[in-house]
């Protein structure tokens, strides 16, 4: 879906979140030229819940494109606001309680299918690691991908988290103005799994390739490395050491 071609309820959410967005924040991105025309996945980290709204900034602007946010189904419901505009602007539910994982992915292969622009957080959510690196991921990223043969571009992002930490009861810090800033690494090579069933080894492999492209990018953007592990909620919870587990 190209900008020019946005619906009442996708330029309703622009006029209300544009302005705050320019406003109390500054963007900087390095890495445009590797998002290739037509259909496309951009899989990014998730380090706040205010990273979606200048995530969709980043990809009507410089891109040019209407972005497609996978999101929990639990967000469309109801009359609230929030769940009118996810449903009126086109915006993708997954079901993942839906025994069928490809089934519950149906509508963001048509999509890209059309051309369009599908953002996915692979971790599913808000990284809970304490230095607020990428989180293990689910294999959706994975599943989309193979099913629906288009580029996964890795973004990286850094700065909404000085807006609102997540997981930190210090509300919203909306002044200095923040920088928000972007680094778009290459198309992920998923060629190794690419025509094979869909087994969790294939999945996995595949998701840890866009994991791992993930954090390259975001370790050049913080300027130091990664954890050697990769923080697993699962095993935070069940009281496994740190949650750290090996990628």
């Amino acid at each position: 879906m190209e900008r020019g071609r946005l619906g009442p309820w996708y330029c309703l959410a622009i006029v209300l979140l544009k302005p705050p967005t320019v406003l109390l924040t500054r963007r900087r991105v390095t890495g445009l030229e590797h998002v290739p025309a037509g259909g496309v996945i951009l899989a990014a980290n998730h380090i706040s819940f205010v990273d979606p709204v200048v995530l969709a900034d980043l990809v009507l602007y410089p891109m040019a494109r209407a972005p497609r946010f996978l999101a929990k189904s639990e967000m469309f419901g109801g009359g609230g606001l929030v769940a009118r505009i996810m449903r009126g602007a086109d915006q993708i539910p997954v079901d993942r309680r839906t025994p069928d994982a490809s089934r519950a992915l149906a509508a963001a292969v048509a999509a890209l299918a059309r051309g369009e622009t599908v953002v996915i957080y692979p971790e599913g959510t808000v990284t809970r690691d304490p230095g607020k690196w990428p989180m293990r991921a689910r294999t959706g990223v994975a599943r989309l991908a193979l099913l629906s043969g288009v580029p996964v571009v890795p973004v990286a992002q850094w700065g909404a988290q000085e807006v609102h930490d997540s997981y930190r009861s210090k509300g919203l810090q909306l002044l200095p103005r923040h920088t928000m800033r972007f680094r778009i690494g290459p198309p992920v090579d998923l060629s190794p799994w690419t025509g094979q069933e869909l087994t969790a080894e294939v999945l996995g492999g595949a998701t840890d390739a866009v994991m791992d492209a993930i954090v390259r990018e975001l370790e050049v953007l913080r300027g130091e490395p990664a954890p050697a592990q990769r923080y697993d909620p699962r095993s935070a919870r069940s009281g496994d050491g740190d949650g750290r587990r090996s990628a």
